[in-house]
């Protein structure tokens, strides 16, 4: 895919700390609805642009960089999932147009599934994007071992300096998750840079990932938000993982030991997707914007 993202506006909303920045991709026609999008845990809010590109103006779609990252870098903490989730609620209460359809990426699925139970008259549906789902560690695994596994080559990048753009663009081409290289996932990486030549270095700031890693596989209120949402939801699941490995974060074994409600939270998997090609390949990026869209007006 080489298409270019639509350019989004980017604007702020205050929230404690600081000034969360907010990028938006406004509907072009009259009684469109108002979609919030939360990336991940080391993303920023750029991850949206293929969504954003398939949408084409049927929605509007709101999608902050969290704090600690991207243009919201310099919000101070405390950081955190239910902190994230206030920020997002924060976000929609700021525009007046609640309630809003909600969808999260990976660590954004809990974040999304937390503001919907924190503060349910601002949030209609939600859509859980390989994310929001705890299970049970192994006996013999252990947190912090665990979290390595999954965030290792993300936790290695925040403490690599660059010496110039090219030298980022070429570490993230090398990914063995991203497969064909557009001009989406160029401008979605190069968003992440901070700093000047030669020592440029990602936006994320470590103790914020760090904080929010542990509470994904720690915190109570977050595990257990999946389990209480007050509104419709549904969850789509990467079939391979953050590396392209077969192992996803989810199969039907770890669904099962989650002890998800299947028939309020309904659960499928993208077919040939990875955990990075669920929101940006055509097959899961397409996916996305019909459940988006479902309950949308049609067009006259």
């Amino acid at each position: 895919m080489s298409h270019a993202p639509l350019k989004p506006e980017e604007s702020t909303v205050p929230v404690p700390g600081g000034d969360l920045a907010v990028l938006s991709w406004p509907a072009d026609r009259p009684g469109a609805p108002t979609v919030v999008a939360v990336h991940g845990i080391t993303a920023n809010g750029l991850a949206w642009y293929e969504v954003a590109r398939r949408l084409a103006g049927r929605a509007t779609l709101l999608a902050p960089d969290l704090r600690g990252r991207g243009a919201s870098r310099s919000v101070t903490g405390p950081y955190g999932l239910a902190r994230h989730a206030d920020d997002v609620a924060a976000l929609i209460d700021g525009l007046g147009a609640g309630p809003v359809v909600v969808v999260g990426h990976s660590m954004g699925a809990w974040v999304t599934a937390l503001t919907a139970v924190r503060h349910p008259e601002l949030v209609s549906r939600v859509l859980l994007v390989d994310g929001a789902l705890s299970f049970p560690l192994p006996g013999d695994v252990r947190e912090e071992d665990a979290l390595a596994a999954v965030l290792g080559p993300a936790l290695a990048r925040l403490s690599m300096t660059f010496p110039d753009r090219a030298t980022y663009r070429g570490f993230w081409q090398r990914h063995p998750a991203l497969g064909d290289w557009s001009d989406g996932i160029d401008a979605y990486t190069q968003r992440d840079l901070v700093g000047a030549e030669p020592e440029l270095r990602s936006s994320c700031l470590l103790e914020a990932v760090q904080t929010d890693g542990a509470q994904v596989l720690l915190d109570r209120e977050a595990a257990e938000a999946v389990h209480r949402l007050p509104c419709p939801a549904e969850l789509l699941w990467a079939e391979r993982g953050l590396l392209d490995e077969p192992q996803g974060l989810y199969d039907e074994q770890r669904i099962g030991l989650s002890g998800l409600d299947r028939e309020r939270v309904p659960a499928s998997p993208v077919p040939d997707s990875n955990h990075y090609s669920i929101l940006w390949g055509e097959a899961g990026a397409e996916l996305i914007v019909r459940k988006l869209l479902a309950d949308a007006p049609a067009a006259g």
